[in-house]
């Protein structure tokens, strides 16, 4: 949300006491040693009163993440005893692990703490809010600047102007309290005019709702605010398409919807992705299944999907494998004829 705002600086720090990794809040993970994924996909069972939505934020999940993952499930009601997925596993995004990372295309925020000698590095990932068609989340390398509580807003013209042709009359100043829009936290970044900060309507996480900034959950804001340094870096990337490395499965996919930023279309997206793919198994004994590969990009659904080729049935060169594009699996494309040496 595009806007000038003041009121209420931070001043005490509240600090996250060293845990067991088991003990960890939703959402925190050790970073891995090898490879760039952490997390499980869980699934839960919905009672007769939970919505997806409902759902989703108690575990960490927003709202397009939870839709995605739950196609075919009712949004205000999946039905007592209805099994839920949970995206909650998560490849990385390829910048820095340093400071905050946010990728858009994902709605999530990745914060990387640092650690005193002795502490297992980590992670936590938060579902974020960002800006609608037309009010765009800049992307680049920024900082905080500044830390919030209870803050004011000062909506800018353009906000006033957009209420006000809907028939409601926005005031020049939104103070601190329930109806404010920042919500109870703010985290200005060194782009005027943008902050992350928190929410009066936390249903909205998890989509393009904002007019360009960054929002919270309420609790994760609160969270994050108290231990953020001044200075972090921020980096706001776009990656709809993530590959990910472990050492079970070999090599990951995990794509989402281009956001409405304005991202490649569906075809330069699955070519772009191919080739990813096929750089990132070079040197490695690794067999890429590309129809499941064209598959995920179809559908991009946020979860996980594995890419190792399973059941080749006879011995092809590596090679071979290099251009091959399939359509919807191995066999059902793949047509060979075979002669017999003399």
């Amino acid at each position: 949300m595009s806007s000038w705002l003041l009121v209420g600086m931070l001043t005490i720090p509240r600090l996250l006491m060293a845990q067991d990794e088991d003990e960890w809040p939703t959402g925190h993970y050790p970073l891995p040693e090898q490879g760039n994924v952490v997390g499980d996909i869980q699934r839960v069972k919905a009672s007769h009163e939970d919505t997806l939505i409902d759902i989703g934020l108690r575990h960490g999940i927003g709202y397009n993440a939870m839709l995605a993952a739950n196609p075919d499930t009712p949004v205000w009601i999946p039905g007592e005893g209805t099994e839920v997925v949970l995206p909650t596993r998560f490849v990385l995004p390829s910048a820095p692990r340093e400071g905050i990372v946010i990728n858009i295309a994902e709605l999530r925020l990745y914060y990387y703490p640092a650690v005193e000698e002795g502490e297992a590095p980590r992670v936590e990932t938060y579902p974020i809010g960002i800006g609608r068609q037309g009010w765009q989340t800049p992307l680049g390398e920024t900082r905080i600047t500044t830390k919030l509580e209870s803050p004011a807003w000062y909506p800018p013209d353009s906000i006033i102007q957009e209420h006000a042709e809907r028939g409601d009359n926005l005031p020049r100043v939104v103070p601190p309290g329930p109806d404010n829009p920042l919500g109870d936290y703010a985290m200005l970044l060194d782009i005027p005019g943008y902050l992350i900060h928190g929410t009066d309507r936390p249903q909205g996480v998890g989509m393009y709702v904002s007019h360009g900034c960054i929002r919270m959950l309420p609790g994760d804001i609160e969270n994050l605010i108290y231990r953020v340094p001044k200075g972090t870096k921020v980096r706001i990337v776009n990656e709809p398409v993530k590959f990910g490395w472990t050492d079970e499965e070999g090599l990951l996919v995990q794509a989402y919807p281009s956001s409405e930023e304005g991202g490649d279309n569906a075809d330069s997206r699955i070519e772009k992705g191919l080739n990813e793919a096929t750089e990132a198994v070079k040197g490695r004994d690794f067999l890429v299944d590309y129809g499941r590969l064209k598959h995920a990009l179809d559908t991009p659904d946020g979860l996980t999907v594995p890419l190792y080729l399973a059941g080749a049935p006879f011995e092809i060169p590596y090679h071979f494998y290099d251009q091959l594009e399939l359509d919807e699996t191995f066999y059902n494309q793949l047509i060979i004829t075979m002669a017999e040496d003399d």
